[in-house]
């Protein structure tokens, strides 16, 4: 299987510029473990990481694909994105998400121009195909595409040119685009680097997958009881193949520590993280990780007001 390259990472950073915000490493001086910085990708135009392999893929489009549209399905950030980049390239997009996904996703996906087509839980692989097949439109997955993972791992290639001599990079997984673009950037651009992957106890496919050297199958119910509902996704084959070539470990956490780290980023860091976005940092808060100069990738922050309040409140 044909892997992203760094070459791949460094083109997809040329498109990306000026649409993504290059987010800067926050340093944090409250720290209590060691020296840690935060990569704020809830800082995006749509609070999330998505926006840089959405954009690139379209980018690489011909003009043909993109006359016919492109559709998405999503439990939300990639949503916004593709419909984001969408806009940015004058074009149609659908967008189908669960009807659990959260309502703040949904609006923000609308907001953006996008036609938001709403399915059953687990049901909206099927339905994005069926649109593709219907209209002719490109579908943009939300991770397994080698694009989609290289417009991601310029968030690698960033953290890289901005501490070099980082010791551990701690990265959400879920269905690995993130994970996989930005291992590849920085085993490539930094081999003395770790990068771990974190991920909720109650989502551990991933972690049970790299255990046994093999993909292991979780239920779309069993997924589904963690809070960070945007990691409620499994690795492809694709995905999975750059796992097991770049990422050093991974660890899992419980629900009780995403929510302490989302409520740690509030008022420590002044960072609204959804639960998805906030579990590197659990990770590093929780658990016996690497020791040294640490990044944790908060990889987006469209949380539910409710749920934020909640969080913030207990």
């Amino acid at each position: 299987m044909d892997l992203v390259t760094l070459a791949d990472i460094e083109a997809a950073a040329g498109r990306v510029a000026g649409t993504a915000v290059r987010t800067p490493l926050l340093p944090c001086p409250w720290a209590p473990r060691g020296p840690l910085w935060l990569k704020p990708e809830n800082l995006q135009p749509i609070g999330a990481f998505k926006i840089r392999g959405a954009y690139n893929t379209i980018a690489r489009m011909t003009d043909e694909q993109r006359a016919l549209g492109v559709v998405a399905y999503s439990s939300g950030n990639h949503a916004q994105a593709v419909a984001y980049a969408a806009r940015e390239f004058g074009i149609r997009a659908w967008i189908v998400v669960p009807e659990d996904t959260p309502r703040v996703k949904i609006d923000a996906t609308r907001a953006h121009g996008a036609e938001v087509v709403l399915c059953a839980v687990g049901q909206r692989e099927t339905r994005a195909y069926e649109i593709v097949e219907e209209t002719g439109a490109t579908l943009v997955p939300p991770f397994d595409h080698p694009d989609v993972i290289a417009g991601q791992g310029t968030i690698g290639l960033e953290i890289a040119d901005d501490l070099p001599d980082a010791d551990v990079v701690l990265v959400p997984v879920s269905g690995g685009g993130l994970i996989s673009g930005v291992a590849t950037a920085i085993k490539n651009r930094s081999p003395k680097t770790q990068v771990w992957a974190v991920e909720p106890e109650l989502a551990a496919d991933t972690a049970a997958s790299l255990a046994e050297g093999r993909l292991v199958d979780w239920s779309v119910a069993d997924r589904n009881r963690t809070i960070a509902d945007g990691l409620r996704s499994q690795p492809s084959p694709l995905t999975f193949a750059h796992q097991q070539a770049y990422v050093d470990g991974i660890v899992t956490v419980s629900e009780d520590e995403i929510r302490a780290a989302v409520a740690l980023l509030a008022h420590k860091a002044n960072l609204v993280a959804e639960p998805s976005g906030a579990v590197s940092v659990a990770g590093y808060l929780f658990r016996d990780l690497p020791e040294g100069k640490t990044v944790a990738v908060i990889s987006g922050g469209n949380v539910d007001p409710a749920m934020l309040s909640e969080i913030l409140s207990s």
